[in-house]
């Protein structure tokens, strides 16, 4: 069980269409976002805080290039390490205009499972190269990291309900064309407290945790911001949430907040 799957999604193959996530400007974030999540566990009706998740993003340059560092950092609650202790790193550096990666890079140490891999991506070439070999990439491919901040710069304003939205991403030595869905506008209250919010749902790729199709759903903030807020899902066994419940230094005021749960 990869634990940033959460964020981090495998998605079905289809065709792309004419909406995607390609050329688009980052109006979303800067340089020095930190972004915190609770992930809880609930298999028998009763949610367990599980582990904690930070978003990060970093200036940084690339053969003289501007370029963003994005690092998502996944641990297990250290009351249940000894169950099942998760330490977690994904990294992706993408130039700053287009927000394409250069560079994708995971160490996994989830339990015995253990893994670290580092893909280059040129993407005038369309080829994406590891350490053994080289595979063939597409027009805009993202990586699993990349993709989750293309898509807080997507524009929602004319979005239909049902629209999908399409992305190719590079993963496991596959490039998956997938989509997330526009599901509309709602209010939700989190963890953290009560949002205006746009909801989103990937197609998910039957695996070893999740079972396919558009089961998760993702509320990210009706702001300038498009942070996620809050996450759910079934899983194989059980079911899990994710809230948001921290931030620091975001682009725009959290205009979406109606305000804060009172602790």
């Amino acid at each position: 069980m990869h634990f940033l799957s959460l964020f981090i999604s495998f998605f079905s193959l289809l065709p792309p269409q004419d909406k995607g996530l390609c050329n688009l400007n980052n109006t979303a974030f800067y340089a020095g976002e930190k972004i915190t999540y609770n992930i809880y566990y609930n298999v028998i009706g009763l949610y367990v805080n599980a582990g904690k998740t930070d978003f990060t993003i970093q200036a940084t340059n690339w053969n003289d290039n501007d370029a963003f560092t994005f690092t998502a950092l996944g641990k297990s609650n250290v009351k249940y390490d000894w169950i099942f202790k998760v330490r977690d790193k994904y990294e992706s550096v993408v130039d700053a205009k287009t927000l394409l990666p250069y560079q994708f890079m995971r160490q996994i140490n989830e339990g015995s499972f253990h893994k670290k891999e580092l893909i280059k991506f040129n993407q005038k070439s369309k080829i994406a190269t590891s350490a053994e070999e080289a595979f063939k990439t597409a027009d805009c491919t993202y990586d699993v990291v990349s993709a989750i901040y293309a898509a807080r710069n997507y524009n929602y304003a004319n979005a239909v309900i049902n629209d999908k939205i399409y992305l190719n991403f590079f993963l496991d030595k596959t490039l998956y064309p997938s989509y997330f869905k526009f599901l509309g506008r709602e209010v939700i209250t989190t963890k953290y407290g009560k949002f205006k919010v746009i909801k989103l749902a990937p197609l998910l790729l039957k695996g070893s945790m999740f079972e396919g199709g558009e089961k998760m759903t993702i509320w990210v903030t009706d702001d300038e911001n498009h942070i996620p807020v809050r996450i759910e899902t079934p899983i194989i066994v059980g079911s899990i949430k994710v809230d948001m419940v921290g931030y620091e230094n975001i682009r725009y005021p959290l205009s979406s907040l109606i305000e804060l749960v009172k602790n």
